[in-house]
């Protein structure tokens, strides 16, 4: 093979990696659409128009849209890829003609030769046996040379015949995925149409989509309440923890430096009785003795030595608080070891989290966006609707505490559980399965989500960093 069949070759060859990860992108979008249209049909048995039905439109409208976009990259990367074919087989079909040239060489010079002198003749016309030895290599050698490049002009036509059958086959492929584009095309189009219809019968009903959403707002402000109140009850009791904890810490520090006053007092204590002990003692020896002659001069009478005084043993150092050990963010948030552990693990698990319910979509993300049908109102998601299947059991996405367990008007059942100082809230359950207090695992079941009046099932799933509301969908794994 030449050079540039080889380089096309090896372009070709590093095609598929591309293609897999097409294919596989493909594969989950149309699982995601057939999840929607599993869903969508449950809340089709509500004839009236809802802002949840809108919602599942809106989903599957950009999930039909992806569905294009990928096949309108699929067709590109088929013209990409029936090009380098057509390349390929050029660079084949060069080589093979170059091929034929140098075989039909060979084969002119081999039949000059043979007209010229006698292959036998050749051999036996040697000189001696060691030219004969040689003159046969060269035979055998130029035969060989032959008999090769045959066989590389039959592996040379059969790789052109492959690239053939794969540009055909390629070909065929584009088709198929041009027919499939336009049929799904055709489905987003009925999808707008249907999300026209949904609009339009919302908008008459102006007044009560925004009697539904006062009432909504008023529910997510009664969770924002809820939830504030929950985090600042948990930051003051932290709080308090810490300062009886360091008042705990102070106060045998305190007892421990009057301890060690109280013995070094004694020891002095001790020391001076022994000293006064000590020189009565002499004072009496002295008294005991016998008289001094008076003409000789009285010896100077020693000076009873004095104790030598005992070198204090060194206080022991109080030890250090175990908040000083902790890193900032710790001591800030008034965590212990085991709670800024938690917080640190879960932050750790941003992206990788599990999701809340086995099935579904989001159908609402998070942050201020407009509202889909009245016109100049903003509104906002302190979190992620996620709608499912009806009974969808819901489970916890991380290890933690449950800190709270509530029903309000417009939510239903409200479940909030603490990972240190991260909390995740979930809203709008049929049934509840824990209590306050309870320690739960990743993955264990919580409750199941409820199904509202208009038909929807729907999850209002948040995380919160202390009152920081975060995105979740950034915390959970891609779907």
């Amino acid at each position: 093979m030449t050079g540039l069949s080889l380089v096309s070759g090896l372009a070709y060859a590093q095609q598929p990696r591309n293609r897999q990860v097409l294919e596989k992108e493909k594969k989950q979008n149309l699982e995601k659409i057939t999840e929607i249209r599993s869903i969508l049909k449950q809340t089709s048995t509500e004839k009236q128009a809802t802002m949840g039905k809108l919602k599942a439109l809106n989903q599957q409208i950009r999930s039909q849209s992806e569905q294009i976009n990928l096949m309108t990259e699929d067709l590109r990367l088929m013209d990409s890829e029936v090009v380098e074919l057509r390349n390929a087989s050029n660079n084949l079909n060069e080589e093979l003609g170059q091929l034929k040239k140098q075989y039909a060489e060979m084969v002119y010079s081999a039949d000059k030769r043979r007209q010229q002198l006698n292959p036998l003749g050749f051999l036996f016309s040697s000189d001696n046996f060691n030219q004969l030895v040689a003159r046969y290599r060269y035979l055998k050698q130029y035969s060989d040379a032959r008999h090769s490049q045959v066989k590389q002009m039959e592996r040379v036509k059969g790789m052109l015949q492959e690239k053939r059958v794969a540009t055909e086959q390629k070909r065929q492929q584009q088709k198929t995925t041009l027919t499939a584009k336009v049929s799904e095309g055709k489905k987003l189009e009925g999808l707008k149409d249907e999300q026209n219809k949904v609009v339009k019968e919302l908008s008459q009903r102006e007044v009560q989509l925004r009697d539904e959403l006062a009432e909504s707002r008023r529910a997510v402000t009664n969770l924002e309440n809820m939830i504030t109140r929950i985090i600042a009850r948990e930051a003051k009791e932290r709080a308090e923890r810490e300062a009886r904890e360091k008042a705990e810490r102070e106060a045998r520090e305190r007892a421990e430096r009057e301890r060690l006053a109280r013995l070094e007092a004694e020891r002095k204590a001790e020391e001076r009785r022994k000293a006064e002990e000590q020189r009565r003692a002499e004072a009496l020896a002295n008294a005991n003795k016998p008289a001094d002659n008076p003409t000789e001069p009285k010896p100077a009478e020693p000076k009873p030595a004095e104790p030598k005084p005992v070198e204090p043993k060194p206080e022991p150092k109080a030890e250090a608080p175990v908040v000083a050990s902790r890193p900032a963010e710790a001591r800030e948030n008034n965590l212990n070891e085991a709670e800024y552990a938690l917080a640190s693990s879960f932050a750790a698990s941003k992206n990788r989290l599990p999701w809340p319910v086995q099935h579904g979509f989001v159908s609402d993300k998070f942050g201020v966006k407009p509202h889909p049908v009245l016109k100049g109102l903003m509104v906002e998601n302190m979190g992620i609707d996620i709608q499912t299947n009806a009974g969808e059991s819901v489970h916890s996405v991380y290890d933690g505490v449950v800190q709270d367990v509530a029903y309000m008007p417009g939510m239903n059942n409200v479940v909030a559980i603490q990972h240190g100082n991260y909390m995740t809230v979930y809203a709008k359950l049929k049934s509840v399965s824990v209590k306050i207090g309870q320690r739960i695992k990743a993955r264990d079941m919580i409750g199941s989500v409820a199904t509202g009046k208009d038909g929807i099932t729907e999850i209002q799933f948040q995380i919160w960093k202390n009152l920081t509301k975060m995105n979740p969908e950034a915390w959970l794994r891609p779907r």
